[in-house]
This record gives C-alpha cells, sequence and structure tokens, in this order.
C-alpha cells in the first residue's frame, strides 16, 4: 500500500476513501487535510461501527469497529454491499422503507438482525445519512452501527418475565422489610385484593391463624439460610375466607450478598385438598349407608387402644344387627333392604358426638366407637338407640335392633373386644332379640 501520510499510523492496513484522499493530495491544503485527517481517525478509532456506501450501495470504506463486530476484513468488503452480512430474518418491508427514506433524501433510524461472518446473529441499531455534495445531489451513504444483542436480549427476557408475571401463578414481590411492592392479576384472582390494597402493606395481611408461631419461625429460619422456602400454607383471603395454598418463597439478593426483594409464588389447591378429602371419604366410607367402613373402623379401635394404653381413657364398643332382616328381604326385596339399611345408619348417627365413630360392619351389622365413654354410658346409650329404633318406622315397615356392649380392658387388643361384644349380641339374639346385651366377663 502506497505511503501518504494517511495510511502510516501505527496499527493501520486500511485506505481512506476517495474524498480524504482527494484532499490529502492538493499539497496547499494542508491545513485542512489535517483536520481531515484528526477526521478521520476519530471514525477510524469510534466505538460505533461505521461504514460509507456509495448510492447504490456498494460499501467504500468501514471503520475498525465495524470489522471487529461483523467479523469480515476490508478485503471482502470493499465493493460489496451490506446483503453480506443480512441474515434473512429482517422483513422485506424494512428494507423497502429504508431504502425510500434514502432516496428520499432523508436520513433512516432502525433496528436490523444481521449475521457476522462466522453464522452468529446480531442485532443493530442503525442511523443511515444521506451526503450531499455542493450542488445538494446525495452522492453517499453514511451508516452509523450500534450492537444491541445484548440490549434485545435483556429486552426479551423481561417480556418472558413479564408474561410469565401476568399470566402464570399468582406472585408477590416484597421490599427487605416485607413491604409489599408488586403483585400481579393472578394474585388478585386468589385473594380478592387489588394492588392497590396491598402494596405498602405486609403478608401478615393474609394470616389465618391455622399456624403457630413455631410454623413461621421454621419457614423465615429456611428463607434466610438456604434462601428458599416451599410448603403448604393456609391463608386468609380479602372476604374472610381460609383457603389452602402450595408457596414458594425466594429470597433475592445483591451482588454484596444482601437481601433486595422476597419472591412469594403461589397456588390454590383447595381443589385438591377437596378432592383428597373426597378420596379418603371414598376410602374409608360405607358406599350404601355413608357410615365408615370396617377398614377404617378397625384403624379407630387400634388408635383408641394405643390412646388407652398411655393416658387410661376408657372407651366402650358396641355391635348390632337388624333382626330377622333375612326375612324382610325375603318379603320386600333388596331395594327395600338397602333402603332400611341407609335410614338405619342415618338414625343411628344423629345421636353420635364428634369423637364417636359409626361403621357399617357387614350385611345389616353396625359397629359404634364411643371414646372417653364407660359401660355404664354405653349402655344407657345402646338402650335408647334400641327404644328410638323400635319406635319408627323404616320404608313402612317396623324392624327391631340387638346389641351387644363392652368396654376397653387394660391388655385388650382389636381381636378380644370384638369377640366380647360379638358373643354379647349373640346373647341378645338368644334371649328373644329388641334388647341390648353387656359383656360382663372375658367370654360370654
Amino acid at each position: 500500500m502506497a505511503s501518504n501520510g494517511l495510511d502510516t499510523a501505527p496499527g493501520n492496513d486500511f485506505r481512506p476513501p476517495r474524498a480524504f484522499r482527494d484532499i490529502h493530495a492538493n499539497a496547499d491544503l494542508d491545513t485542512l487535510r489535517e483536520k481531515f485527517y484528526q477526521l478521520y481517525i476519530a471514525v477510524e478509532q469510534s466505538p460505533a461501527a461505521t461504514a460509507i456506501t456509495d448510492t447504490e450501495g456498494r460499501i467504500e470504506y468501514v471503520n475498525q469497529r465495524f470489522l471487529d463486530v461483523t467479523g469480515f476484513s476490508r478485503e471482502e468488503l470493499l465493493g460489496k454491499t451490506p446483503a453480506m452480512i443480512q441474515s434473512g430474518m429482517t422483513p422485506e418491508d424494512v428494507y423497502r422503507d429504508m431504502w425510500q427514506t434514502l432516496r428520499s433524501g432523508r436520513v433512516w433510524k432502525g433496528e436490523l438482525q444481521n449475521r457476522k461472518k462466522n453464522g452468529e446473529l446480531y442485532w443493530e441499531s442503525e442511523v443511515i445519512t444521506p451526503v450531499r455534495d455542493d450542488r445538494g445531489r446525495v452522492v453517499n451513504f453514511v451508516a452509523v452501527k450500534e450492537d444491541i444483542t445484548e440490549r434485545k436480549r435483556q429486552e426479551d427476557e423481561l417480556k418472558v418475565m413479564a408474561s410469565v408475571f401476568e399470566t402464570g401463578q399468582a406472585t408477590l414481590i416484597t421490599d427487605p422489610d416485607m413491604c409489599i411492592e408488586k403483585v400481579n392479576q393472578a394474585f388478585t384472582d386468589i385473594t380478592g385484593y387489588r394492588a392497590e390494597e396491598v402494596i405498602g402493606q405486609t403478608p401478615r395481611l393474609f394470616k389465618s391463624g391455622v399456624h403457630d408461631q413455631a410454623f413461621y419461625a421454621r419457614l423465615w429460619d429456611a428463607v434466610l439460610e438456604t434462601g428458599h422456602w416451599q410448603g403448604e400454607i393456609w391463608n386468609r383471603n380479602k372476604y374472610g375466607d381460609i383457603y389452602p395454598l402450595w408457596q414458594s418463597i425466594t429470597a433475592v439478593r445483591d451482588e454484596a450478598g444482601d437481601i433486595r426483594h422476597f419472591i412469594a409464588v403461589f397456588h390454590s389447591i383447595a381443589e385438591r385438598k377437596q378432592m383428597e378429602i373426597e378420596l379418603e371419604r371414598q376410602a374409608t366410607r360405607d358406599h350404601l349407608t355413608g357410615a365408615h367402613n370396617r377398614r377404617a373402623f378397625d384403624r379407630a379401635i387400634r388408635q383408641a387402644i394405643r390412646q388407652a394404653e398411655h393416658s387410661g381413657d376408657g372407651f366402650s364398643l358396641l355391635l348390632f344387627d337388624i333382626d330377622h332382616f333375612k326375612a324382610v328381604n325375603d318379603s320386600y326385596g333388596h331395594d327395600a333392604g338397602d333402603a332400611i339399611l341407609k335410614r338405619l345408619a342415618t338414625r343411628a348417627g344423629e345421636g353420635l358426638r364428634s369423637t364417636d365413630l359409626l361403621a357399617r360392619w357387614g350385611g345389616e351389622e353396625f359397629a359404634i366407637l364411643l371414646l372417653d365413654t364407660p359401660l355404664k354410658g354405653a349402655t344407657t346409650f345402646a338402650e335408647r338407640l334400641r327404644e328410638q329404633v323400635a319406635m319408627s318406622r323404616f320404608e313402612g315397615l317396623a324392624i327391631t335392633i340387638s346389641l351387644g356392649i363392652t368396654e376397653y380392658r387394660p391388655g385388650d387388643d382389636l381381636d378380644s373386644l370384638l369377640a366380647r361384644a360379638d358373643d354379647a349380641l349373640y346373647r341378645a339374639k338368644r334371649s328373644g332379640r329388641n334388647t341390648a346385651a353387656v359383656a360382663t366377663g372375658q367370654q360370654d
């Protein structure tokens, strides 16, 4: 490359565009030449990628930043058009608008997605300015470009985060002092509170009273020690309803390790809890009468025995069945028999406390567990139930029941309790039915 004073600066390997060379060739314009030389060096060293093209878009000059961004050499670019770096990802109407603007002599501004020599896509913000000669004719275009790839990536991330924030799970953001700064629409949908009603408040507003202080202490210990907690929690909504949530709480720290925000993300699990309750009901209830089934009753008796062994609290057990129930089924049909069983279960359950348990033991036989009830109280209850059944009509029919009664004795297990109660029931049957018999010995 010929040495002309402009291209001998250390590290330069480029040839200035013709306009600079023409000025440099005029020996009478030394001062002006020096000014243009300074301008030229400033453009070459500019942090903004710069290109000069002719009116047909052929590249006449690119600066070092342009080369750094695109990965091309000057030799590969000079005389070519910017089509070399086009990615095919920018809509054609953007280029049509650009050329219409430039050919009308106006400045064009916009964003283009281009491709580097190695195939990597990147975004540029461009300002392309028409350059006019002394007669006003456009003779060049100057493009100044800024690589905005990182900015676009951050914008995309913010859009995704905003989308998740507005359409995902209920989200609440607080400052380090737990004052609420932001909530989303899903939050309002679940809690009933609008953003303006909670911003500046603390999440204590939602406490239900279900959890004790130890629960919250464990929760915040986990958040502060590990940065995260998740689990089931019961809150209270704007209308006073208490409902279950599955919630995660995250502590967001800055580079110095100081907490800047707490983010709580949650969703209601009320439907799930209701489904769990229904599944539990189906697993523990008799499908015909709605009373507990035998499996659930066995579990309850075993629990009562363990409690009695540790605390000494006694309980009683009743077994009863319908007298001559086979004759009812044979005479009136199984539909009538089923209706009588359901009605009897309802009647027996009406006199029970919340701590007592009624179960269908099998066929026409039922069992009742009376917690914290001695034998005398159980006998009174059994006699009252027998009288109520005898005085009632079930599907228009008069029926009676026989009952066997026993109470817990130290050393009892499930089998011994049931054996005594069943033996007492058998004795009631032998005594003429429609009666209650009490188990008095080890086996009656």
